[in-house]
């Protein structure tokens, strides 16, 4: 059962909620121009270039997209902008003054990221008879791919904050200790258990569709 239908939102009004995310966006982007925040500009930016990409993976690659696949990514990106925004007219972000948000966004990015390995690991399982992947070396790979994914992050907000204490300017991407680092990767695999036990949910039509496009390569 999809949450969805638990939670009695329609496809018309995730799609909404979407579209009400990607202009919240340009308006981040906007804020951040106008307080001078490299930050909050470089990651409503980045944002609006993620939330582009399930319209390019379904028009250009006919990869169905469900809705409520793209409101899940949308709001990955739409969170840990806005956690770099804070209440307008504060100089405080969210980041900075409610300690779960840094935990909420890891925990949702993590999931996006843990939903790519296993749409690909299945494609691959279902696209080739001579690969056998059970279910538990799924579940324990889609694990490892997030933990290695979130193990690079860390690795690159820590450079990424010392360059720019080095030049003396305001870091992309902020740490906040070794006891924080370590929160973060307990909440990337949480999310990633989730992906793992509740994947097929919502990953199955992507999963047939990219199988299918590697069966036409292998054919060329």
């Amino acid at each position: 059962m999809r949450i969805r239908d638990v939670l009695g939102i329609s496809e018309r009004n995730q799609k909404r909620a979407t579209r009400m995310m990607e202009l919240s966006l340009v308006g981040m982007l906007f804020i951040g121009l106008d307080r001078l925040n490299l930050g909050i500009v470089v990651n409503a930016t980045v944002g609006l270039a993620v939330v582009q990409l399930p319209a390019i993976l379904e028009r250009d690659y006919q990869i169905p997209m469900d809705p409520a696949l793209t409101l899940w990514i949308t709001s990955a990106v739409f969170l840990h902008a806005l956690g770099t925004v804070g209440v307008p007219g504060s100089r405080y972000s969210f980041y900075e003054t409610l300690w779960w948000w840094d935990h909420l966004t890891h925990a949702l990015s993590a999931s996006v990221v843990a939903a790519a390995g296993y749409a690909t690991v299945r494609a691959v399982d279902r696209h080739n008879d001579r690969i056998y992947l059970p279910p538990r070396f799924t579940f324990v790979f889609v694990l490892l791919i997030t933990i290695a994914f979130g193990v690079f992050w860390e690795v690159l907000e820590f450079a990424i904050a010392q360059a720019s204490a080095l030049v003396g300017s305001t870091s992309v991407l902020t740490q906040y200790g070794l006891g924080d680092t370590m929160l973060d990767l307990v909440f990337d695999v949480v999310g990633a258990v989730i992906v793992a036990t509740w994947g097929t949910v919502y990953l199955t039509d992507v999963v047939g569709a990219l199988a299918t496009r590697l069966s036409a390569r292998a054919e060329r």
